[in-house]
């Protein structure tokens, strides 16, 4: 699928809405351009979700590693 696109006066470019649908992109989603020796290349940029533990999730954590640990050590017995 190809498109022509324009540059506006701030850098802004804006991508038709058959290429966003097409791709998936939403309102917001992120893009790492890249150029490349055929062009720029444009390409989703991956996001993980990211968790802070606190001293109670760390505990969880800690005590399920202690049963997998038990659980383990019986098996070899």
């Amino acid at each position: 699928m190809q498109a022509q696109l324009t540059i506006n006066s701030r850098g802004v470019v804006t991508l038709p809405a058959k290429i966003r649908k097409a791709m998936g992109f939403q309102a917001n989603d992120q893009l790492i351009a890249e150029t490349t020796t055929q062009g720029l290349l444009l390409r989703p940029t991956v996001t993980l979700p990211l968790e802070m533990y606190t001293p109670e999730r760390v505990q969880e954590f800690d005590a399920a590693e202690a049963d997998l640990a038990l659980l383990l050590a019986k098996r070899k017995l």
